[in-house]
């Protein structure tokens, strides 16, 4: 791929090229696309090998789905009747309760008889008796899903609760890390912020594969949410301060390409797979190959500039040239000089949180994006990471899941390229939001219903990649990085509720569907409250 991108570089003659001159005495031009290009071999390189980064991060982002999947239980045998088979057992024990007008056995509960009479008389006493006391060991079905963290630790009945606490400590993680990955990485560089977490990420993944307790177990999946986001953040930054131009959108949503690829892959790993710790050890391993690949990821030339280190922005930028096969020009070192100059000038004046409040426009802005980034997050990530929960098989819907979001992310590129942000989002968000409703007309886990979830995961994957591009372009250019990352909050608020999402359920079974098709379509129609970005001062 990278070969064709660059034959323009290579052509049919044996010279280097010589890079468009950076000539302008104009500070402010983008000096680094103008030495080295706006995209070639090396930037296309570097994007492919930042992408892959994406899907160990997937797998441990989606590895709970099937790490803490659903099995069926039953109240365990005591020991004196452990020779009993499953139906016999039962059959003395059992504790059914009416539900939807069907009987179904209760494996939380079992009848208070003394266990230590023989069987035929616990067959006759079980008829008469109808107190019950609570169960304490379980036995669970292993056929689909194997060991799981509920069965290893009993996450049933009282304790059902923590497998969404589980869920959701991952995902404050994830929220924490979108919000504070950017502070790292302005702080210390985006190779040193991608290369720790990298090193965390291996360590966290290491250690959940051994937690000895379910407590350490919710501990380390935080702190994992959190690096995993700060690779996929700090990757994503460096892929777009490598490049210039239209290839600024282009590479920006092909980072996303992985993403997809990372639910399939886990789906065919998980479905051989039916031991939580050997899973876990699976997804983890790959960290060190792309550990072994740290030589070959350079610091974003863009930061070193802001830092002041131009001898080392040269550095990069020769490597770049010699890999793009083009020579740069003879005033490059000034140019990056005269950028740094224009920097600290730029940054005399601070921006502050209460600047995004400051304008009727900037309050209207900031406002109406808490709600979008809420609505995206919501039904992007209730989606995602609830496919069990809409019926079928939980291994063919994250299939489908996956083939979906690929031509959503590759229709996003021409959107954004050809049709605007406003418009497509609002579209985009209210039609998964429309999709989710029109659920609720067939009944759960029927192929219909399947088929609109899929539907609207299609729409709001696509309003998912063209929602950051529009956010960042909305904020004049100095609080660009606070509009976006006050706009992230509010999506840490719905990645922490998600995980309780579809205990709603308790309350009606087409709750949580209606609740993520209102919140699509309110989020999309507040789209409309938003400016075009055309035209739009660069002023606060």
């Amino acid at each position: 791929m990278c070969d064709i991108m660059g034959a323009e570089t290579a052509s049919n003659s044996t010279n280097e090229k010589q890079a468009p001159s950076p000539v302008s005495s104009n500070p402010n031009d983008d000096v680094i696309s103008n030495a080295i290009g706006e995209f070639g071999r090396w930037q296309c390189n570097l994007t492919i090998l930042l992408s892959l980064l994406n899907i160990p991060c997937t797998w441990h982002i989606f590895a709970l789905t099937f790490q803490a999947a659903d099995q069926n239980f039953w109240c365990a045998q005591t020991d004196h009747f452990d020779h009993l088979s499953f139906s016999e057992w039962i059959n003395i024990s059992g504790v059914f309760t009416r539900n939807d007008g069907k009987l179904r056995y209760n494996p939380c509960s079992i009848k208070d008889l003394d266990f230590s009479h023989s069987y035929d008389d616990l067959l006759f006493e079980s008829e008469n008796v109808t107190t019950t006391r609570p169960c304490h060991k379980w036995v669970y079905d292993t056929k689909n899903f194997g060991e799981t963290i509920i069965s290893e630790w009993n996450l049933v009945c009282t304790r059902e609760h923590l497998k969404s606490l589980a869920e959701m400590m991952f995902l404050s993680g994830v929220a924490f890390g979108g919000f504070f990955s950017g502070l790292v990485s302005d702080r210390f560089g985006r190779k040193r912020a991608l290369v720790g977490s990298l090193v965390c990420q291996l360590v966290l993944g290491v250690c959940i594969a051994v937690a000895p307790w379910f407590e350490v177990y919710l501990a380390l999946r935080a702190m994992l949410g959190f690096f995993c986001v700060s690779i996929v953040f700090s990757g994503f930054v460096l892929c777009m301060e490598i490049v210039g131009g239209k290839w600024l959108t282009i590479a920006g949503i092909s980072y996303l390409f992985p993403v997809p690829l990372g639910y399939i892959a886990i789906s065919g790993i998980a479905y051989y797979i039916h031991s939580w710790r050997l899973l876990q050890w699976l997804i983890t391993a790959p960290t060190i190959f792309f550990l072994g690949l740290y030589c070959c990821i350079p610091e974003s030339p863009r930061w070193l500039l802001t830092m002041g280190k131009t001898d080392e922005a040269m550095e990069v930028l020769n490597d770049a040239a010699r890999f793009n096969n083009i020579t740069l020009a003879a005033n490059t070192d000034k140019l990056l000089k005269q950028s740094i100059s224009s920097m600290k000038e730029d940054t005399s004046k601070k921006v502050e949180v209460l600047d995004l409040w400051r304008t009727p426009l900037m309050r209207l802005i900031s406002c109406t994006q808490y709600v979008v980034w809420f609505s995206v997050y919501l039904v992007y990530y209730g989606l995602v990471l609830n496919l069990s929960n809409i019926g079928g098989d939980v291994y063919v819907n994250t299939v489908i899941s996956g083939l979906v979001e690929i031509p959503a992310i590759a229709m996003s590129i021409l959107i954004l390229l050809k049709m605007g942000r406003r418009r497509p989002l609002c579209l985009t968000t209210m039609g998964a939001g429309v999709a989710c409703l029109t659920t609720l007309a067939f009944p759960q886990g029927s192929w219909m219903t399947i088929s609109l979830a899929m539907l609207g995961k299609f729409a709001i994957s696509s309003a998912n990649v063209v929602m950051p591009v529009y956010t960042a372009e909305l904020f004049p250019t100095k609080m660009r990085n606070l509009g976006v990352g006050a706009s992230s909050v509010p999506a840490g608020v719905a990645l922490i509720l998600i995980p309780y999402l579809w205990h709603m359920e308790y309350l009606n079974v087409h709750f949580p569907m209606a609740l993520l098709g209102v919140t699509g379509i309110a989020g999309g129609l507040s789209v409309l409250l938003l400016p075009d970005t055309t035209g739009l001062s660069d002023t606060i």
